[in-house]
């Protein structure tokens, strides 16, 4: 199958390529100018490289040309930033997609899987764990734009014929996550223990997240290109909640030495707990995460400590 990769270069997007090159997929990874592929690909792989402007409809249709099916994982804001400027949040993610859209329409391209953020769709949870049938209320922009784009997706669907596929992944981590963008809890955690800097908790530490290791999400989306099945959003998730004082517990255990915090004021923008069930992702997809949150902060721990060595 000829996959399109949107954001393939990144911390989740590599990771996907790497697994959908394993099951013989044909490549075309679709990164921003002046970023290099992150490694050598064999002659065996089937893989394209291209950079271009994702606003840019030109730029778009070369990319989607003859494809099979496009993964959207292009996010320029992150949550904990994206309230600073709610028009940019819009124009570059919400309106780029519209865009990828309708070029999609065009070239008769017509599946694709987008990554949502299970993390923060949601709001204050109601019920635990969170199922993809609770209500969805962000409270910061990241999650209300990625809402907007899941509603406009499944609207394209309806009228355009384009089948959705809706991942809300929850906080993902793992090899390659940039801590130089606060690129999440436990990379820029991890990072900091290393280097012997102190932790900046904002609030008590009692702040519970769902913290899935990155194989686990790429299986996730190796799946979705699979699935033939009639639901269009899951979760993909641990189904496992974790504070982050247990996160930082943990890090001390992996690393076996005590690392210095700080806690700061408690942000307005965090809900104090986010877990979500994976289950509907098992019945439909036959996925479920494989990597225990241990082994993974074990994997992601050697990891750092030899990026940090070069």
């Amino acid at each position: 199958m000829k996959c399109v990769i949107f954001g393939g270069g990144g911390f989740i997007g590599s990771a996907i390529a790497d697994r959908l090159l394993r099951d013989g997929h044909a490549l075309r990874i679709f990164e921003r100018p002046r970023v290099e592929p992150y490694r050598k690909f064999s002659e065996g792989e089937q893989v394209e490289w291209m950079t271009g402007d994702l606003q840019s409809a030109h730029d778009v249709g070369v990319a989607v040309e003859g494809a099979d099916i496009v993964l959207h994982l292009v996010s320029s804001t992150l949550p904990k930033s994206s309230n600073d400027d709610p028009i940019y949040d819009v124009q570059s993610n919400l309106i780029a997609t519209l865009q990828m859209l309708d070029v999609m329409v065009a070239k008769n391209v017509c599946r694709i899987i987008f990554i949502s953020s299970g993390g923060t769709v949601y709001g204050p949870p109601e019920t635990l764990p969170i199922d993809e049938n609770h209500r969805t209320e962000p409270q910061i922009s990241y999650g209300i734009v990625k809402l907007a784009i899941e509603k406009y997706l499944l609207m394209y669907e309806r009228i355009h014929g384009i089948r959705s596929i809706i991942l809300r992944v929850a906080n993902p981590f793992g090899e390659r996550q940039r801590v130089a963008t606060a690129q999440g809890a436990v990379g820029v955690f991890l990072h900091h223990a290393l280097i012997g800097k102190p932790i900046e908790v904002w609030g008590d530490g009692e702040t519970i997240r769902d913290y899935i290791y990155i194989s686990d999400v790429a299986d996730a989306f190796a799946a979705a290109v699979r699935y033939a099945g009639p639901k269009s959003v899951f979760n993909v998730s641990s189904g496992v909640g974790l504070s982050l004082n247990g996160l930082i517990a943990s890090i001390e255990s992996v690393l076996g030495r005590h690392v210095i915090r700080e806690y700061l004021p408690a942000r307005l923008v965090d809900v104090p707990v986010s877990i979500l069930c994976n289950r509907l992702a098992l019945k439909e997809m036959g996925w479920t995460p494989k990597v225990t949150f241990f082994e993974g902060l074990g994997r992601t721990a050697d990891w750092m400590a030899t990026e940090i060595a070069k």
